[in-house]
């Protein structure tokens, strides 16, 4: 634990990283302790009763809460500016617990319909069969916002940028139409990772990750996290997490609070080789269309300016020759491996229109963008030179 509990606020994120949120045991440990336990024991009956109506701290039932969980949710919570945190098994139950705790029967939500194919299927399908309606809009047009409000509209969702074509959409512009609308602005902020942007500081209300991208990086364990304040947790999530299960596993929050010691440094390493790979790829023939942030062709990139530090991790470029060459592309590459998982240290490739967003028609995936030479690129930690070579003879085969 750091000596004075105010130096969160005035610490930088790598330090942060290392340090918050640390709670050691008796023992006095280096490395965070590990509670894999179900249950907690009590005094007395007394203290046990006093525990379940919260008159007492502690904890209960993992379930609820874990010492080991809680030193991940806070180091979070430092990272991101967020007064609560909760962990959850994965980025999706982060995400459906966020959105679903906070809506009823009747209700309508308002989202970016740039999202990943699993976010689509909760706000489209799930939520539907709960009574729960919701219009999909361009993210990018703030216009669309106002007009998809109405009067029972509860929550704003988007990820930004987002899955896979890299949209970069106006956190606080949007943020100022949620709250004239008395909404609450969901954000995704799993590509921009909270090392690039910082939603809650941009006027979110709620952000979520999953956990098993960027923050373990290593291809380990799947885990997710939702912050906000402890105003909305304690008043939306916190009964809803209780009783539904969502809960992040104690082995899990101790492997990602390992990752979390590292993330600056593999972001800010994966995100210069992103930059790096863009640039050389914007200059080949093979290659018809790059989207990264951090280029000023970038359809928003006066917007990532605005509220992003740098490019993030991931490139989404298009192949002349549709699907058939993309392919041949992709099986030509030696070193970059095939996966739909992303923040990874190793650098890592998938075909979107075949893969992660299989499920949408057609028109859908040409709505978004999402053509047949589409792929997206996930930056590793390996030499840039050799990621470049490996793209560089890949391309010859196209």
């Amino acid at each position: 634990m750091l000596k004075r509990a105010d130096k969160n606020r005035k610490l930088k994120p790598a330090t942060l990283m290392v340090h918050g949120g640390t709670t050691r045991s008796g023992f006095g440990e280096t490395s965070e302790a590990m509670f894999l336990t179900q249950g907690f024991v009590y005094p007395t009956a007394e203290a046990a009763e006093a525990r379940f109506k919260g008159e007492e701290p502690g904890y209960i039932y993992s379930r609820y809460a874990n010492p080991t969980t809680r030193m991940f949710e806070e180091r979070m919570m430092a990272l991101e500016g967020a007064e609560d945190a909760r962990g959850t098994a994965s980025g999706m139950a982060a995400v459906a617990a966020a959105i679903q705790c906070q809506v009823k029967a009747g209700d309508h939500i308002v989202a970016a319909r740039a999202l990943f194919g699993s976010c689509r299927y909760v706000v489209e399908t799930v939520m539907a069969r709960c009574g729960v309606s919701c219009t999909l809009i361009d993210g990018r047009d703030l216009g669309q916002w106002q007009a998809a409000v109405r009067p029972e509209t509860k929550v704003f969702f988007m990820e930004t940028p987002t899955n896979p074509t890299l949209e970069v959409i106006d956190i606080p512009a949007v943020a100022e139409i949620a709250h004239q609308a008395e909404a609450t602005l969901v954000v995704d902020n799993v590509f921009a990772t909270p090392i690039h942007q910082k939603p809650l500081e941009l006027g979110a209300d709620i952000v979520v990750y999953s956990a098993t991208k960027h923050i373990d990086g290593q291809g380990r364990c799947l885990g997710g996290i939702i912050l906000s304040s402890k105003d909305w947790i304690d008043e939306n999530l916190h009964e809803y997490y209780r009783h539904t299960g969502p809960a992040l596993s104690p082995f899990n929050a101790w492997t990602l609070l390992k990752g979390l010691e590292t993330l600056p440094l593999r972001v800010n390493q994966q995100t210069h080789a992103a930059a790096t790979i863009a640039d050389r790829l914007a200059e080949r023939s093979e290659v018809s269309r790059v989207l990264y942030p951090g280029r000023d062709d970038h359809p928003d990139a006066a917007i990532a300016r605005r509220q992003m530090a740098a490019g993030s991790t991931l490139v989404a470029f298009s192949i002349d020759g549709g699907k058939e060459a993309a392919f041949r592309f992709i099986d030509a590459l030696e070193i970059i491996l095939i996966s739909n998982n992303l923040g990874d240290a190793k650098t890592l490739i998938t075909h979107p229109a075949t893969t992660t967003h299989k499920n949408l028609s057609p028109e859908a995936r040409a709505e978004l963008g999402i053509g047949d030479g589409l792929v997206r690129l996930s930056l590793g930690l390996e030499d840039v030179e050799d990621i470049w070579d490996d793209i560089d003879g890949a391309l010859a085969a196209v």
